[in-house]
């Protein structure tokens, strides 16, 4: 049930990224949902889940996006590996810590995009990237990050409370 329910937010999470958040764009610039639900699923239950969730928005993303395969794919999966590390050593109830990790999330994820296009292109532009590109993305990504988080949270607390009374006879 649990996997099939992260598969489920996933696909739905892509399908409104490519559809429906290119309207609420602020500037050019969308929040990253889909390094927040796979950021917020890796503290909520751990480095392994947050990895696999990672993978695969990241193979979705190479899929229809991505020039060369396994490169989004890579970054999710070790950003989602890296976020769920630190999943026992804080409150869930916290919502801080995910807007913290999906902020430096996004920074990491820029910079890296940032980087592989300046090794393949040879442009230089830091100022336009940090201006127009990354400031804009980690505030906005970070706004986003608490309705988002707040729905997976309710989301993981039924899937525990489910998973904790399956055996149970009455």
């Amino acid at each position: 049930m649990r996997i099939f329910l992260t598969i489920v937010i996933v696909l739905v999470n892509f399908i409104l990224q490519t559809t429906l958040l290119p309207y609420i764009a602020i500037g050019g610039v969308m929040p990253h949902t889909g390094l927040i639900i796979v950021v917020s699923l890796a503290l909520l239950r751990g480095s392994t889940e947050g990895a696999w969730t990672g993978f695969v928005t990241g193979v979705l993303m190479d899929v229809f996006f991505g020039t060369s395969y396994g490169y989004y794919a890579l970054i999710f999966l070790l950003l989602g590996f890296l976020s769920g590390r630190s999943q026992k050593n804080f409150y869930r109830e916290n919502y801080l810590l995910p807007i913290i990790f999906c902020s430096l999330a996004v920074v990491v994820y820029e910079t890296v995009i940032f980087i592989t296009g300046l090794l393949s292109q040879g442009d230089i532009h830091v100022l336009y990237f940090l201006v127009r590109i990354m400031v804009p993305e980690t505030v906005y990504t970070a706004i986003i990050t608490i309705p988002i988080y707040r729905l997976l949270f309710g989301i993981n607390e039924w899937l525990e409370l489910k998973e904790k009374y399956k055996y149970r006879l009455f």
